[in-house]
């Protein structure tokens, strides 16, 4: 569980270069800002963005519960985990939509269906891990995760945000915590959903989820050179996501909250 608390005016790091450039001409699609947070689970990074997306008025994009879903729909249509090419199929058809402002959680849309409840089980979690292992069902997600590039802007979340899809995005933000943290986090969510699970059992899943992500193949999860790490053991999501939009403040002058079609202000 986050916890709210107010500290004193923290001196945050100097700026670092978060732009790495693609080569060729700037196409209109690449002028789009992308503010890219990547992490372990239970860091975080969801709840961020959704509330970075809102204070900019910018498109999101959860990119974990893209992969859950594709879990969930694998398992409801009787696909096997290990069936790289049939899931590679589930993940290239599809129609998933994010929308941050219903609610404080905001809503993920399955071809218009609510599945947001659905995804975030622990089994949903488990098996979106296993699916993004396949080289073929992240290939698949690639552009399909580029089509959400889109003005005003994106905050995109997941774990190879900065260093895969947007490897140009204007800032890029790796956010972590004690494992321990984050299964408390995670624990308390999921009893708030009426979902009863045992903090230990948890813990030693995150760990090797951790540990499974670390050592994977294809785009295994660890912080981009350009990007600010920040460690929010022990610090409030307002002080978070404050910190950020500083960030992102800077990385992208002239930028207002809420001035997007996307803004609620």
């Amino acid at each position: 569980m986050w916890r709210h608390r107010s500290r004193g005016s923290p001196r945050w790091p100097s700026a670092l270069a978060c732009r790495s450039r693609r080569p060729g001409p700037v196409t209109r699609i690449a002028e789009v800002p992308v503010l890219a947070i990547d992490g372990p689970g239970g860091s975080g990074k969801g709840t961020v963005a959704r509330a970075v997306a809102r204070r900019l008025g910018w498109h999101l994009l959860d990119s974990g519960a893209l992969y859950r879903v594709v879990g969930v729909a694998a398992l409801a249509e009787g696909v096997s985990l290990d069936d790289e090419p049939a899931l590679a199929a589930v993940a290239g058809s599809l129609d998933a939509r994010f929308d941050a402002f219903a609610g404080p959680e905001g809503r993920v849309l399955l071809g218009g269906r609510d599945v947001s409840l659905e995804i975030r089980s622990e089994a949903a979690g488990a098996a979106a891990s296993r699916v993004a292992a396949w080289p073929a069902v992240r290939r698949a997600l690639v552009e399909r995760q580029r089509a959400f590039r889109m003005a005003p802007g994106l905050v995109a979340d997941g774990r190879d945000m900065g260093s895969v899809i947007f490897p140009d995005a204007g800032l890029k933000v790796f956010l972590t915590a004690a494992v321990e943290e984050r299964a408390r986090r995670r624990h308390n969510q999921l009893k708030q959903k009426g979902i009863d699970v045992s903090l230990a059992a948890l813990s030693k899943d995150m760990a090797e989820r951790d540990r499974r992500d670390a050592e994977r193949t294809v785009a295994p999860l660890r912080a981009c050179p350009d990007a600010r790490t920040l460690d929010s053991t022990g610090i409030g999501v307002d002080e978070v996501v404050s910190r950020v939009l500083g960030w992102a403040a800077a990385a992208f002058p002239g930028v207002a909250p809420g001035t997007g079609p996307q803004g609620r202000e």
